[in-house]
């Protein structure tokens, strides 16, 4: 069979569907992600699992879903210039139909590097949510004990004094406006070099990886490939995305605590990518730049598999053939 010719409207439309569904079922992992490679001194989630149940115990089962409208307002277009850029720099480093693994790598950086115009502000708003749960568990929590002891005797003239409140949650607006009033448009670009120190490996390392795995074993007629089974490019799309999210994970985790606005008591600030793997190093040792690594591996797979169920059945296709 030979591979289907996808035009490049279907393929927008395919990404965006596949990214919006694909957010919606791993967001949650996502969330135990962010906050595991925020944790520095104070331990308060032991792993992934024990990061969800906590969350969902004082935070209500919607808790695991924070930031996840920012991701999903977003993602399309981020997935959209993603999938042409990559298709744009496939075409014109192909020669005579053919495009040797250089040019897939040179592709995939191409790919990655235009992303981050939308990545790097969608990151950085989400990240500012999901970790909010993870400051909340920190604050201390008075005792039965001190909450029941008798304070001052309240004056006659002067109101008792207010028990501190909860802070609001933060939301993306007030985020955004407060970023944009403070430090302008660059506020909400801060991490942009580590997002795409991040970004540009993984789409050099997915794009290619998978692409052979997807060929392997697929004989081609003439000079048209023939088009992979299903279920193996559904595989490669799981492998590929998998190997790649794991192998940049210490970037991920450095562009995840440069953009963390709000920090814990006793945690790090830093002043740039080098100043934040020095102190990660002396503090932590690096068993801390793997924080998050199967959170990201059981995020990207799933992400991956979606999308190619999506090209397979055609999605895209179908909306397009409705508008005509």
């Amino acid at each position: 069979m030979a591979e289907k010719k996808v035009s490049l409207p279907a393929k927008l439309i395919n990404g965006g569907v596949a990214g919006l569904v694909g957010v919606t079922c791993v967001f949650p992992i996502d969330l135990a992600k962010t906050r595991l490679q925020n944790q520095q001194g104070v331990q308060v989630y032991k792993g992934m699992l024990d990061c969800l149940a906590k969350t969902i115990r004082s935070e209500g089962y919607f808790g695991c879903y924070r930031g996840a409208a920012v991701n999903l307002t977003l993602v399309t277009p981020e997935k959209a210039i993603k999938l042409a850029a990559n298709d744009v720099f496939r075409q014109k480093l192909s020669r005579d139909g053919h495009l040797p693994l250089w040019g897939e790598v040179l592709a995939g950086c191409g790919a990655g590097t235009c992303q981050v115009v939308v990545t790097t502000p969608m990151e950085m708003l989400k990240i500012q949510l999901q970790d909010a749960g993870r400051l909340a568990a920190q604050r201390p929590v008075p005792t039965p004990a001190q909450a029941a002891a008798p304070g001052p005797a309240p004056s006659l003239v002067a109101p008792p004094p207010a028990r501190p409140s909860q802070p609001p949650r933060p939301s993306a607006t007030g985020i955004t406006v407060e970023l944009l009033k403070t430090r302008g448009l660059a506020g909400l670009y801060r991490g942009a070099g580590a997002t795409l120190m991040r970004d540009v490996p993984f789409s050099m390392i997915y794009f290619p990886l998978f692409a052979n795995l997807n060929a392997l074993g697929v004989e081609k007629v003439g000079n048209v490939q023939a088009r992979a089974p299903f279920l193996q490019s559904f595989v490669a799309g799981c492998a590929a995305g998998s190997v790649a999210a794991v192998a940049v994970t210490p970037l991920d985790v450095i562009k995840t605590r440069l953009q963390t606005l709000q920090k814990g008591e006793g945690e790090d600030t830093y002043r740039g990518i080098i100043d934040c793997t020095r102190r990660i190093m002396m503090r932590e040792g690096p068993a801390a730049f793997l924080k998050g690594a199967t959170c990201r591996a059981l995020v990207i797979a799933p992400l991956f598999g979606i999308a190619q169920v999506v090209y397979f059945l055609g999605v895209g296709e179908a909306v397009l053939g409705l508008l005509e």
